[in-house]
């Protein structure tokens, strides 16, 4: 990844549209405020994809379905001078839209109830679909060929498992235990996806029009998109890790030019860092690629780079800029590159010209998730310059639209949300003690007095390398619908204020950021807002270490809520999915060789002075912050005899935490009725 976290953040999985089932009627009026059940009737836009010549986006409509509990995605079409909408033809999901390059077809990933995902192409002319595959797995990284004959994807390869032995042989009709499972593999889980199969990511190619699919790349080293063709069809650009000690180095990968006819592979950049990202320009000329020098910082922001198609002068254009990259597109004439970036916690899409200089086009993206108000938003632009993008002009009172230029054209969740009353959003102004301006924001429940004190809930993001913004959380809004304000910020350590900020907490986390969130409550207080008797903590991942650590360092919150947190970094560093690197870019020595430094920033060292009731909360099938890592806590609490409870959310994730609805909303529902039971306001529901 080019920015360097814990990961200890992941968005949350959305699973690929159906239309949503209409609640039973009632006689009873509905309610104004934001509850659970209205998470089944949120939509959010993502992936959009303006055509060629800008004259229609496809864009990933993720909604709620509530029979089956999920947040799913179709591919809606929208003609952009008449804002008309029309869903994408067929059953099932539908992702991962691109154009071919004269825009009479789309490709996209679609995916029925029972089957596999599967490669398909849209005429737009007369509307007719084929589905061009049957593979066994997922295709990513859609690329078409510039003569539009063809498409490439990469895809998962299984392999033969690693085996010692074998057990004797098994009578006919016997029902025996499964055999044994031998895992040799550095990285040997990933959360989300479980327990790594035997096998690697490759490239194929396939007939846009059908057909048997080939394979381009082989070997036991993963391959990753985008895929970028040349403009003669011949050659693809792509990245790939293929050192020896590939899994123990997994942050350097390389730039390679594949020849698609023979397959032979040409390394074209050697550093030691990650580069990514890998886009040929127009004329096939140069690549644009992101990347950094690794020097094992906990942050390291990725920047634009540009290099001449054989590896040669490769130069940053935005080392100036001190932002990380998120994303990139060449425009049509070659002379510049569109990117995305975080900028003191807006999301903006700029133009930077091949001498470094920079043009923001677009500010307000959004679209990281609905449960957290993080930063995110995705963006495509036509041969013509125009912009499409994901964003919200709201002020954080609705989830992410799809914009065209300057102009909204998509109201998604203007019929259910326009019908409740949500808490406003305000910044909030904080000054460390350092003087250090630190991001904030408040969430005032809904029809909230001017000098009216209430209670205040500090909600805290993940990463540690990430940010919030002013963008929609369901998280928020809930809470601040049961009568809570709702306090987020952007401590030291946050991402989109600059590397000199983030890294201030570099081999030292958690540290001074526990001092920007309390002058952010006591700004809080200060403004009239906060009852600093009503005082509560909870935050996720990154934010449920800083939980833990708050409640071990002030008695000031009546009670607490970490959710998925590291307890014990030894523990953490050698059971995540990532093992390798919370001891490489957290710590500047392995467990073993100083114990004492993963144990003196680890909340458990701390439990002894914890008199805070603290609810701990984790998925149950979290690799990341595994559930060791909560049931340590718990434990310790319990033998400590302060008032705990430990809250399992079945078959979830780290990254998947409140992917099904349901347990979205029920999961906040638990965290209020642990609040509730502490707070002592006379607007105690």
């Amino acid at each position: 990844m080019l920015r360097q976290t814990l990961a200890l953040l992941l968005l949350s999985t959305c699973m690929p549209a159906v239309a949503q089932s209409a609640p039973a009627p009632t006689t009873e009026q509905p309610s104004r405020d934001f509850g659970g059940a209205d998470l089944f009737g949120l939509e959010m836009a993502d992936s959009p994809q303006i055509s060629p010549d800008g004259t229609r986006v496809a864009y990933v409509r993720k909604s709620g379905d509530v029979m089956a509990d999920r947040m799913r995605s179709a591919i809606w079409l929208v003609d952009v001078k008449t804002g008309e909408q029309v869903p994408l033809a067929g059953s099932g999901s539908q992702f991962a839209p691109v154009w071919s390059p004269d825009g009479k077809r789309l490709a996209y990933v679609g995916a029925e109830e029972s089957g596999s995902p599967q490669l398909y192409v849209r005429w737009m002319d007369s509307g007719a679909t084929a589905r061009i595959t049957q593979l066994p797995d997922s295709p990513s990284s859609l690329a078409w060929s510039p003569d539009g004959k063809r498409l490439a994807y990469v895809m998962h390869v299984p392999g033969e498992p690693t085996r010692f032995g074998a057990a004797p042989d098994k009578p006919e009709g016997a029902k025996w235990a499964e055999p044994l499972e031998v895992i040799d593999r550095v990285t040997y889980r990933a959360d989300g996806g479980g327990y790594i199969k035997p096998g690697f990511d490759q490239v194929f190619v396939v007939a846009a029009d059908g057909g048997a699919p080939r394979q381009l790349t082989f070997g036991k080293f993963d391959v990753s998109g985008p895929l970028s063709f040349s403009s003669d069809g011949k050659t693809l650009v792509l990245s790939s890790n293929r050192r020896a000690d590939w899994e123990r180095e997994p942050n350097d990968s390389e730039v390679f030019a594949l020849d698609v006819a023979s397959g032979v592979l040409t390394q074209l950049t050697r550093r030691y860092g990650p580069d990514q990202n890998a886009v040929l320009s127009p004329d096939g000329s140069k690549i644009a690629y992101l990347g950094f020098d690794d020097t094992h910082l906990s942050y390291q922001p990725g920047a634009l780079y540009v290099m001449d198609r054989d590896g040669s002068n490769a130069r940053a254009l935005t080392a100036s800029l001190d932002r990380n990259i998120e994303d990139l597109q060449w425009a049509a004439d070659g002379r510049s590159v569109y990117v995305s970036y975080d900028d003191k916690a807006v999301r903006k899409v700029a133009r930077v010209d091949l001498a470094g200089k920079l043009t923001v086009l677009a500010e307000g993206l959004a679209g990281g998730g609905l449960d957290r108000p993080y930063t995110g938003g995705s963006f495509s632009v036509s041969k013509g310059g125009v912009i499409a993008w994901t964003g919200d002009a709201s002020g954080g009172l609705r989830p992410a639209n799809l914009f065209v230029g300057k102009r909204q054209v998509t109201q998604l969740n203007e019929t259910l949300l326009s019908a409740k009353t949500l808490g406003k959003v305000e910044p909030l102004d904080v000054t460390a003690s350092d003087g250090r301006k630190i991001g904030a924001w408040l969430v005032l429940p809904p029809g909230y007095q001017a000098g009216k004190r209430v209670p205040l809930v500090l909600e805290i993001h993940g990463g540690p390398h990430s940010a919030y913004g002013q963008v929609f959380s369901t998280d928020d809004q809930l809470y601040a619908a049961h009568g809570y304000a709702v306090l987020f910020t952007n401590p030291r350590g946050s991402t989109s204020y600059g590397s000199e900020f983030a890294n201030t907490i570099d081999k030292n986390y958690p540290s001074d950021d526990y001092g920007d969130l309390m002058s952010a409550v006591d700004a809080a207080v200060a403004k009239g807002v906060a009852d600093p008797d009503n005082l509560f903590v909870t935050g996720g991942s990154g934010g449920g270490v800083l939980t833990s650590w708050i409640v071990g360092k002030t008695d000031r919150f009546k009670a607490a809520a970490a959710q998925k947190p590291v307890i014990n970094w030894i523990s953490e560093a050698l059971t995540m999915d990532g093992t390798g690197f919370t001891s490489r870019y957290w710590f500047r020595k392995q467990p073993w060789e100083d114990p004492m430094s993963y144990w003196n920033r680890s909340p458990l060292s701390l439990v002894g002075n914890v008199k805070t009731p603290t609810m701990v909360v984790v998925g149950s099938e979290d690799y990341r912050t595994p559930v060791s890592e909560s049931e340590q806590y718990y434990a310790a609490l319990q033998i400590r005899g302060v008032p705990t409870a430990l809250v399992k959310v079945p078959g979830a994730s780290h990254g998947g935490f409140t992917a099904r609805p349901s347990q979205s909303a029920a999961k906040a529902s638990a965290i209020l009725a642990w609040f509730d039971k502490y707070r002592t306001d006379a607007g105690k529901k």
